[in-house]
């Protein structure tokens, strides 16, 4: 799948080593589990919503998710969220994701907590070394290299964004192969001294 973003030039780790104990969260945002992955761990923020919705309960059940994200991530030096996909039909769903995607981006930028957008496929990538992967992949690849104990596939996504928001900051949370390293290439990354100058 197509995003809607130009990606930047490949980004390399740096090559003098940030400093210790940077705080990087990522970010699997969604309507209905948006996954929150921070040094603390994993969770889940869930919500459920009908199509037949009004306009208040749709904005209600969007701030819910993203003023509990915001909590859920604090105050940290780099952000890595997953990034919206191209849909070919708009409906109300896909408006309402859009909505929540910018509400929860907005609130990171307006903290000036510098935001990393990674593509689903970059996501996958990384994972499991190929961008075609499914989400179950993912978490299977996700318990067994981080040892992490996954109660979905939300918190697996955003456990590898934060992964790889630590990869390339020069600091990764585990030894991944080439071609798995390379996914950070499709990244927009945020510039780099004002992720270590916090």
């Amino acid at each position: 799948m197509s995003t809607l973003f130009e990606v930047d030039a490949p980004a390399a780790p740096a090559a003098a080593g940030p400093r210790p104990g940077l705080r990087v969260a990522g970010l699997d945002i969604s309507l209905t589990g948006t996954g929150v992955a921070t040094l603390g761990g994993t969770t889940r923020v869930p919500t459920k919503g009908r199509r037949r919705d009004s306009l208040l309960e749709r904005h209600a059940r969007m701030k819910h998710i993203a003023d509990t994200v915001l909590t859920e991530v604090g105050h940290v030096d780099l952000a890595c969220v997953e990034g919206p996909i191209a849909y070919s039909t708009p409906g109300g769903s896909t408006w309402d994701r859009g909505g929540l995607w910018w509400r929860i981006v907005s609130g990171l930028l307006e903290r000036d907590i510098p935001v990393a957008v990674i593509p689903p496929t970059s996501r996958a990538k990384y994972a499991t070394g190929s961008g075609a992967s499914r989400k179950a992949a993912v978490l299977e690849s996700a318990q067994r290299r981080y040892g992490a104990i996954l109660e979905s596939d939300d918190e697996a996504d955003a456990l590898i964004l934060r992964a790889m928001g630590m990869e390339w900051l020069g600091t990764p949370l585990a030894e991944v192969p080439d071609g798995h390293r390379a996914a950070l290439a499709g990244c927009q990354w945020p510039d780099r001294e004002a992720v270590t100058a916090r």
